[in-house]
């Protein structure tokens, strides 16, 4: 099978700059962005993941998975909240809990941030980025200085929607060609990896 990232990172650019642009009041509302959630942010993400884990890329798989399955909670959040289940019971209901689920993917984001940069730069840039992003949202919904975190989490996406654009351009082109058309950068090279077999034995411990 050929390499899904592609499609998953476009997946991933497609849906913030969507998402950016609600946040930096280019367009209004997020009634719309619905559909880019959940087909880009989420189906193209989660496919892309399922052929990763055929092909036993790691990486990709755990990556691509993780934050398509965050885009598919975005957009039932926003769903609910519009009503399109039925009226809310705004007693039952509480916007800081999706601050608190931001917490959690910056904990998880930070691991692969990691690991980011020692696969290329770009792709670490991009984690960087949503490690601004996420716990901007958080401090946002828990009402601390929502102005400056909100103005922050939109930039911040914007960021991670033009680099996510070159990414998915480089990956596409670099494939196609069988040569480096556009880099992606070098991995920092500060954590070596294992062989195949020890890797292997720490998954299975």
């Amino acid at each position: 099978m050929s390499d899904p990232t592609a499609l998953g990172v476009f997946g991933l650019a497609m849906v913030t700059f969507v998402a950016a642009s609600a946040k930096l009041h280019w367009t209004n509302g997020v009634t719309f962005i619905v559909p880019w959630a959940i087909f880009l942010g989420s189906a193209a993400q989660i496919w892309a993941s399922t052929i990763d884990f055929k092909k036993n890329n790691y990486f990709g798989a755990i990556v691509l998975g993780a934050y398509g399955l965050f885009w598919m909670a975005v957009a039932m959040h926003w769903a609910i909240s519009l009503g399109w289940f039925g009226a809310i019971d705004m007693s039952k209901a509480d916007p800081r809990q999706f601050g608190v689920a931001c917490v959690g993917y910056t904990i998880f984001s930070l691991f692969i941030m990691v690991a980011a940069f020692e696969a290329n730069k770009v792709f670490g840039a991009i984690l960087l980025l949503i490690n601004v992003l996420l716990p901007s949202l958080a401090l946002a919904s828990f009402g601390i200085n929502p102005a400056l975190f909100g103005d922050l989490a939109a930039w911040s996406e914007l960021g991670i929607s033009l680099l996510g654009f070159y990414a998915a351009g480089a990956v596409f082109l670099n494939s196609f060609f069988g040569r480096v058309i556009l880099p992606l950068g070098a991995p920092l090279g500060l954590i070596k990896k294992g062989s195949a077999q020890a890797i292997a034995a720490a998954a299975a411990k």
